[in-house]
């Protein structure tokens, strides 16, 4: 008889366990490199705290660098932030002793902030590439379009927008019945892993879940392929060729940070949907790889590229040593 999610069920091994539990398997068929795929996240996930701490603590106590393109950053930095806490610490528990228990609550729990970050932080990446399509093709308005009661509403905008659009997730998978097994192959609670288990109609969660992957992403992507058009545009209209290399440097780090967050999102997407010949642990890695890698980056992009974030890192760096000094005088 189909057991749901209240319902009882077995381990790996058989063992009955409390009535709503899944376990997380891991990486199948690598799980003999657990111990070792646990070095790169543990550094990751380091660099993730310290590197987005540090753009944070810079911007916050530099008042130069209160300008729209910073608390947009600032805004991708913190969801960066909220969705490592997400998913590293039960991650780096799997790896390192196999505790892949996780009962249905927070399992679903884990399922709906993942999947609402990823598209909170959709929503900001399209507020940067808008930020430097106002920057670049309408300068002197910039100040006005750009206040900072509408960059107040886009992080509402973006916090509503993703959590609304996730909202329905754990309840369209709280709906199923699990009749042959709780044990998910993968590292955390993705939506479409979780319902491949389900022994039900599983329709509802599939058209859902491709209606909410291409409103964030199918949107998002053509606004801001949109937006560079138009800068493109814009710069090869101007006269000189050094204004119009710094313009497109500006975006430089915006390209580069759509590059790694967007492209390990849709290979998951297609994958789940089209790539039955990708082995699976191809797959979860890669899914790993979009939630650990644009956190750990996206500071140290922004760092090396930006050179006012740069000067003013290295200033504080500075300044503290300067402290200690003068302390252990």
């Amino acid at each position: 008889m189909p057991r749901t999610l209240g319902q009882t069920m077995e381990s790996p091994n058989h063992t009955n366990l409390d009535s709503s539990v899944f376990f997380l398997l891991g990486i199948p068929g690598l799980e003999q490199f657990h111990l070792w795929f646990s070095l790169p996240v543990f550094c990751l996930g380091t660099a993730t705290i310290v590197g987005n701490m540090t753009i944070l603590v810079v911007v916050a106590t530099e008042p130069a660098l209160y300008k729209p393109v910073y608390l947009f950053l600032c805004m991708l930095l913190i969801i960066d932030l909220a969705a490592s806490f997400s998913t590293v610490p039960k991650l780096l528990a799997i790896l390192w002793c196999g505790a892949g228990h996780i009962s249905a609550s927070a399992c679903l729990a884990q399922m709906f902030f993942i999947h609402a970050f990823c598209m909170m932080e959709s929503t900001v990446l399209l507020a940067m590439a808008f930020d430097r399509y106002v920057a670049i093709c309408h300068p002197l308005r910039y100040a006005t379009i750009l206040t900072n009661t509408i960059i107040a509403r886009i992080g509402v905008v973006a916090i509503v927008r993703g959590s609304m659009l996730m909202l329905s997730c754990p309840f369209l998978i709280g709906r199923l019945s699990f009749c042959q097994s709780h044990v998910i192959p993968h590292t955390y609670c993705e939506h479409m892993a979780v319902m491949k288990l389900a022994c039900g109609d599983t329709r509802p969660n599939r058209v859902y879940g491709l209606t909410a992957a291409l409103m964030v992403i199918g949107v998002d992507l053509f606004c801001i392929g949109l937006s560079y058009v138009l800068i493109v545009q814009a710069v090869l209209l101007l006269s000189s060729h050094e204004a119009g290399s710094k313009a497109l440097g500006t975006c430089g780090s915006h390209v580069c940070v759509i590059l790694i967050s967007y492209t390990p999102a849709l290979f998951s997407f297609f994958t789940h949907r089209f790539g039955h010949q990708v082995t699976l642990h191809i797959h979860i890695l890669l899914a790993n790889a979009y939630l650990l890698f644009p956190p750990a980056l996206n500071p140290m992009v922004y760092g090396v590229k930006t050179r006012e974030i740069r000067e003013r890192v290295v200033k504080v760096f500075q300044r503290g040593q300067g402290t200690g000094i003068k302390a252990s005088v």
